[in-house]
């Protein structure tokens, strides 16, 4: 027994020995895998940095986007190979290689430049830099435009291929200054999926449109338009996207070409006070919509409240810039001091924009509250094109007054859009 007592034991102690060193080396592993995690590699530190996450981010959107638009072009030209022919065919990608050929003329002030110049610049500056560039593409590829029907027109080309490239070239009104300009805003952020989505979903949709005209059996010379359509589009969007992100305006964009700065300073300071005194109509309107608007199913009541709401609107915004135009000397001149003398008579003037601007936004709550995204878009496409002319001739000739004269004219646009679809939608 004793023998066996000892055999047992000393079994029990070498069993005891190795477990000792079984937790030995378990306790090793177990700091081993601690000092991994405690020290991760440097690959995966970098992936949960912010600036490292958003270029991912935009890689993946950006392949999805080109993906999306290699199908579609690989569609597109299958349709279109085989309603036109071969020779029909053969002068529609010639056309779409003299616009490849056209479209360098427009890549002044390009993006490898913009993009350096406008990364962590202020808000003031960043408007001035990318209104310049704006202004400056926008010129080129109006010339640029204009040479190119010229030159259709006096039959440098096929008829055929010119009429393609009329439509074609319209292009480049669009994708320079409009898309080109805020793209590189985008890309300046890192944040490039605006333009992508937008970009896919516009690709889709022409790839439509193009099966819908190869339905309807059109002239191969119609086909073109659908690019400078597309165009327009993504660049409208753009436009919106950045006014709303960034709220910069229209107007300061084209007045800096044609004003000096301390003009532009003098427009902006009553600008400024301006903006939030309209801003109270938005106010307003959001505040009494749920109850007088969205809540409100039937049509003859809803249009009975919006017409009440349009009318105190109205009178609201009269009143208060009855009063504001009495005070904007002493506005102006406790707020801003002397030097902004000439803000008085801008701000005089600009209070009145109130007006329109509270009775659009009264209409606007019929368009949100039956989520007619398509005529909100359509709507401030519309405005913004409206105003961009309006500016285009009023501002040279009349200054910071003709850049409110561009405003008026957005504000109405809009409000017609509203009045337009509240008569439709709520007839009865």
């Amino acid at each position: 027994m004793a023998g066996n007592r000892t055999s047992f034991d000393g079994s029990r102690q070498e069993r005891g020995k190795s477990g000792r060193v079984f937790y030995r080396k378990r306790h090793a592993y177990g700091h081993g895998r601690h000092d991994y995690f405690r020290h991760r590699p440097r690959m995966l530190k970098q992936i949960t940095n912010p600036d490292v996450t958003k270029a991912l981010a935009n890689i993946v959107w950006l392949g999805l986007e080109r993906l999306t638009q290699i199908a579609v072009a690989i569609a597109i030209s299958g349709l279109l190979a085989r309603y036109f022919g071969p020779d029909v065919f053969g002068k529609w990608q010639y056309a779409n290689t003299l616009l490849l050929v056209l479209s360098p003329i427009t890549w002044v002030c390009g993006a490898e430049i913009l993009v350096p110049t406008i990364v962590n610049r202020p808000a003031g500056q960043l408007g001035t830099v990318l209104g310049s560039a704006f202004v400056l593409r926008m010129g080129v590829s109006a010339a640029a435009l204009v040479v190119t029907w010229v030159g259709i027109a006096a039959g440098f080309t096929d008829p055929l291929v010119g009429a393609m490239l009329a439509g074609l070239a319209v292009t480049m009104l669009f994708r320079e200054p409009f898309v080109g300009v805020i793209n590189a805003w985008l890309q300046s952020m890192t944040y490039s999926k605006p333009q992508l989505l937008t970009s896919m979903l516009t690709a889709v949709a022409k790839a439509a449109l193009v099966y819908a005209l190869v339905r309807a059996a059109a002239s191969p010379a119609r086909f073109g338009w659908l690019w400078a359509l597309e165009a327009a589009v993504i660049g409208g969007v753009l436009m919106l996207y950045y006014i709303h992100r960034h709220g910069a305006k229209l107007d300061r964009l084209m007045l800096e070409r044609h004003i000096s700065f301390a003009d532009l300073g003098r427009y902006s300071a009553a600008q400024q006070l301006n903006e939030n005194w309209i801003t109270l109509a938005l106010m307003l309107a959001q505040t009494i919509a749920p109850a007088f608007v969205y809540r409100v199913h039937d049509a003859v009541q809803l249009k009975r409240n919006v017409g009440r709401l349009i009318a105190m609107t109205a009178a609201l915004m009269i009143g208060g810039a009855i009063v504001l135009d009495l005070l904007a000397g002493f506005i102006i001149s406790r707020v801003f001091g002397p030097a902004y003398t000439d803000s008085i008579s801008i701000f005089r003037w600009a209070v009145w924009l109130s007006v329109p601007a509270g009775i659009e936004a009264i209409g606007n709550l019929v368009v949100l509250k039956y989520q007619a995204k398509f005529v909100l878009l359509a709507k401030w496409l519309l405005a913004l094109a409206v105003a961009f002319v309006v500016n285009l001739i009023a501002i040279p000739r009349m200054g910071s007054y003709g850049a409110l004269t561009g405003l008026a004219a957005g504000y109405l646009a809009a409000a017609s859009v509203n009045f337009y679809y509240i008569r439709f939608r709520l007839r009865v």
